[in-house]
């Protein structure tokens, strides 16, 4: 019986016809039967349909939607993002000065300059960062530096601040921070400007824009909800693997059948798609590693703080007590003074008696 995905897409195929094909290639199979158990079915989920593919992993991402190869797709989805029609004009190597363990929990990261010569930077964090407004205004700046570099080795003693152009970032989380958590569960867009508190315009170059997944889908999935503009259906394409929401994506708008067909298309080369999925499992595995040093540095910066608490706790009543102790002793003192006053009055005046 066909599922729900093979309906749509005959060219899917079934998980007895995936099985002999990798079978019949020796490394190929050696390579599947490396996998855990969990990932083999994943792979197959995703070759047969039962799950459909979260596009926004890097491997799946510029296969489907490189600026490159697919620049209508990729100016549509980004200007999507931005609020405004824009179009890339290249994409650029990514030369940003992120430390090697920042990169660690990005799976997907792609530098672009646009027709008007700024600079977009779309990345997918798997989960977001702590401090991500700093650490993003750290990479626009980043990205902003390598403007002005630019502009000046173009343009060399013509140069001007005007030949600068903007800088966006653009961040997915696929699960977002407690700063965003917190804020709201029904925003999922946020994007951010710097704007002068009296209303005057400078041009400042820096814009963000921030996308919680995590919200997104707990919203899109009320069963009451539905599929309102093109920026969700973008969402929805790139991060759903629920084989209903795609059927729901496709019965609002038809235009992405056709990349999906690309999708399943990619599947039935086994070692191309056994390769992208290796490289998928890699950014997993080194997610998790990432994210497990981070809860297990988070537990340890949590005992140090609860201990710190203790501690100081413990010096407060200390200190308490020392000076209750110091008190009394000072009243004793006094007393002792008092004492001994009134007992020299009391003799001075047996004295002149």
């Amino acid at each position: 019986m066909k599922n729900k995905l093979q309906t749509y897409f005959p060219i899917i195929r079934t998980r007895g016809e995936v099985l002999e094909e990798l079978r019949e290639n020796k490394e190929l199979w050696k390579t599947f039967c490396g996998w855990k158990e969990t990932c083999q079915q994943e792979y197959l989920d995703l070759c047969t349909g039962v799950k459909g593919i979260k596009l926004l992993y890097d491997t799946y991402f510029k296969a489907i939607m490189n600026p490159d190869t697919r620049p209508d797709r990729f100016n549509d989805f980004i200007s999507e993002m931005l609020g405004q029609r824009v179009k890339v004009l290249k994409v650029l190597p990514n030369e940003s000065a992120r430390i090697a363990a920042e990169s660690s929990l990005l799976v997907m990261d792609v530098v672009v300059q646009l027709e008007d010569g700024s600079i977009a930077n779309v990345e997918v964090q798997k989960i977001g960062y702590l401090f991500p407004g700093e650490r993003s205004a750290c990479y626009s700046a980043d990205l902003l530096l390598r403007q002005y570099k630019r502009a000046r080795e173009e343009l060399g003693a013509t140069f001007s601040y005007k030949n600068i152009k903007k800088v966006y970032t653009i961040v997915l989380f696929e699960k977002s921070g407690s700063e965003f958590r917190k804020f709201s569960a029904e925003l999922y867009l946020h994007r951010f400007r710097q704007t002068s508190d009296t209303g005057v315009e400078i041009n400042l170059l820096q814009e963000y824009t921030f996308v919680c997944l995590d919200i997104f889908n707990n919203i899109i999935h009320n069963k009451d909800k539905k599929i309102e503009n093109k920026l969700e259906e973008w969402l929805v394409f790139l991060s759903q693997d629920d084989p209903d929401m795609i059927m729901k994506l496709l019965d609002r708008n038809p235009e992405f059948q056709k990349i999906y067909e690309e999708i399943y298309t990619l599947c039935l080369n086994m070692e191309g798609m056994m390769e992208m999925f290796s490289k998928e499992l890699e950014i997993m595995d080194r997610n998790t590693v990432k994210l497990m040093i981070d809860e297990m540095e988070e537990e340890l910066n949590e005992t140090k703080r609860k201990a710190k608490k203790e501690v100081d706790e413990v010096k407060r009543k200390a200190k308490e007590e020392i000076e209750e102790a110091e008190k009394r002793a000072k009243a004793a003192e006094e007393e002792t003074e008092r004492l001994r006053r009134t007992l020299e009055e009391q003799k001075g005046k047996r004295d002149i008696s």
